[in-house]
């Protein structure tokens, strides 16, 4: 993110590589900037019925027209400044779970369909302008719509196989999660690498043949031939007709694709496996609500969220939205579907808690860290201390100061060393976790906070703290 000198302004991450219009932002609000070169294409689409049936269907993030002085020289040569309402949280394909990436993937396959009705088409296919509002999908490139130029080919088709596809395939067909993969290269799973892990027999199908080894043939051939420039590759043809059945296709292959390792987990079968009673749960579901109420929480982080029990404790108390963090990946995909299925401002997301999305991308400014794309009201960190102590070999006064630092109050939750849980960790390991006591524990929350109130958690002597920090 690049701030200019004396002035509050700066320009949000990855948009500078859209020279049709940057988005910036000020005082904690959202704009982007419409340059006259994509006036005429917003001005088009803006009053179609697709539009306007979009914005207001909560599929399509709304843009309100406002003083293009307000950016300063930033949108001095704009046509247009628009300003948007600010996401609670921006999440990154690398985080999302199988079923997050499927339903992306098909809301904008499902997208383009109907944009297609009103003469209107997606310039590209990127993951990145799909949002989650919870469990609901949300477009965010206001500009990436134009008008549909009859016949024209599909110039996104490589970069949605690369960014929605190849991910998906990856775990439909090898079980391999997308996730370390997208992160590392930012920009999807490439054709060529996908062809060359699938098995023979996957490549004889026409979907695959058409979708990833014919995607890699062209990209070749277009290395290899200067000659022919896009301009003549977009005028080879392709009628609505056939680009709505291409589509078509595509929706109906990914809708039918699951995971090839869907097994059911030791984590997401957690809520019918832990070592507490049903009176032990309804308590520290009482403990999370209440505090979610009293402290009138607004975004919650839920550190080790399972499948969301006590990120719904939250909602129910009050809290405006939760974010989950887990890296198993059956408990995300369980917890998705709850969030969609109940409709709950509850986004669940493959993040680990030793290992958190880092700033990458160009000038480490294009995708932003964990910690630099929002700020918690309020975490919850439940029977996830001793993973990271003991799992993990984090100090367990550091991951108090860690999880202290997140924001301004929390509920943690600690585990002894004489909990199932706990033994199970240290079965096939020395115990080296001398500091691994209650008192440490509390020695710490009391450095960095202030403790609010503590109760057992279960009758194996766990229990639960509330902090605030001064």
């Amino acid at each position: 993110m690049s701030v200019r000198s004396g002035s509050s302004v700066s320009r949000v991450g990855g948009s500078f590589r859209d020279p049709s219009g940057s988005v910036f932002e000020r005082d904690g609000r959202v704009f982007r900037v419409v340059q006259p070169s994509s006036a005429e294409h917003f001005d088009f689409v803006r009053e179609t019925r697709f539009y306007r049936r979009a914005v207001e269907e909560g599929r399509l993030i709304d843009a309100s027209p406002v003083d293009p002085t307000i950016l300063g020289a930033e949108s001095a040569a704009a046509r247009y400044v628009l300003e948007h309402p600010r996401l609670p949280f921006v999440s990154y394909p690398y985080e999302w779970s199988f079923s997050a990436l499927k339903e992306a993937a098909l809301f904008h396959v499902r997208l383009q369909l109907d944009a297609l009705d009103d003469g209107v088409a997606l310039s590209d296919a990127s993951a990145y302008n799909v949002q989650f509002l919870g469990g609901q999908p949300l477009f965010i490139d206001t500009l990436s719509l134009r008008r549909y130029r009859e016949g024209e080919l599909w110039a996104a088709h490589r970069q949605f196989c690369q960014q929605f596809l190849c991910p998906l395939l990856l775990r439909a067909y090898l079980g391999v999660a997308h996730n370390a993969w997208y992160r590392g290269t930012l920009e999807g799973i490439e054709t060529r690498d996908l062809r060359r892990l699938l098995p023979f027999r996957y490549k004889l199908s026409r979907r695959v043949l058409t979708h990833v080894v014919l995607q890699e043939t062209l990209q070749k051939a277009g290395a290899r031939d200067t000659s022919v420039s896009l301009g003549e590759l977009s005028r080879a043809g392709l009628p609505r007709a056939a680009f709505a059945k291409l589509l078509t296709g595509l929706e109906k292959w990914i809708a039918e694709l699951r995971p090839a390792d869907s097994a059911p987990s030791t984590w997401a079968d957690y809520a019918s496996t832990h070592s507490y009673d049903a009176g032990d749960v309804q308590r520290k579901r009482a403990f999370v609500t209440e505090f979610a109420s009293r402290c009138r929480l607004g975004h919650v982080w839920d550190i080790g969220c399972n499948t969301g029990d006590y990120a719904v404790a939250a909602l129910e108390g009050g809290a405006a939205s939760v974010v989950g963090f887990d890296t198993d990946q059956d408990s995300l995909d369980k917890a998705f579907a709850r969030a969609r299925r109940e409709q709950l401002r509850f986004l669940p997301l493959f993040v680990d808690a030793a290992n958190p999305s880092p700033s990458v991308g160009w000038a480490q400014g294009e995708r932003f860290g964990l910690q630099e794309r929002a700020a918690a009201d309020g975490i919850l960190a439940l029977a996830l201390v001793h993973h990271l102590a003991i799992g993990r070999n984090v100090p367990l006064p550091r991951v108090v100061e860690w999880l202290t630092g997140l924001a301004p109050r929390g509920v943690v939750e600690f585990v002894p060393k004489d909990d199932p849980k706990v033994r199970a960790l240290l079965r096939l390991r020395p115990d080296i976790f001398d500091d691994y006591t209650q008192e440490v524990f509390m020695d710490s929350l009391r450095f960095n906070a202030t403790i609010e109130r503590s109760v057992p958690g279960s009758s194996t002597g766990r229990v639960l703290v509330e902090f605030a920090r001064p």
